[in-house]
């Protein structure tokens, strides 16, 4: 069977594998991949907006309120009103989604080991550098 698109193809396959490796190592942590990803955002800046943080994450909206509720259901953030635009949700970590930075940081060190297992440094900056052009394609426009 001739292949259509093969970059895209393989981007789709190497995508999947990712995330289901993720997916072990932050279950560890009691998170579904890509909670972590907003989790981090609150680690480097607390107290955002949900708009800021879809922005940030370059996602939609309505993924990211999905995803943040089932974090406010778990504990480990809080949810409450902009006090000066009753409309903008502010974003805030928990004790318990703080509590949580060492451990996804271990889960992603482990990600990143086994992403990269058996690669040269040249091999890691080539690969950063193509991943980033392509997302750059992807997202320009």
């Amino acid at each position: 069977m001739k292949e259509y698109g093969p970059v895209s193809h393989l981007v789709t396959r190497v995508a999947h594998a990712h995330a289901n490796v993720a997916s072990p190592l932050l279950h560890r942590c009691g998170l579904y991949p890509g909670q972590e990803l907003l989790l981090m955002r609150l680690w480097e800046q607390d107290h955002q907006s949900q708009t800021s943080l879809a922005r940030a994450l370059r996602l939609d909206p309505s993924t990211v309120t999905r995803s943040l509720q089932r974090l406010e259901q778990q504990g480990l953030l809080t949810r409450r009103p902009s006090p000066t635009d009753r409309r903008t949700m502010i974003v805030s970590l928990a004790p318990s989604g703080a509590a949580l930075r060492d451990g996804v940081g271990r889960a992603w060190a482990e990600l990143e080991a086994i992403t990269t297992q058996d690669m040269s440094e040249g091999q890691r900056s080539n690969a950063l550098r193509l991943l980033r052009r392509i997302e750059h394609n992807l997202t320009a426009g």
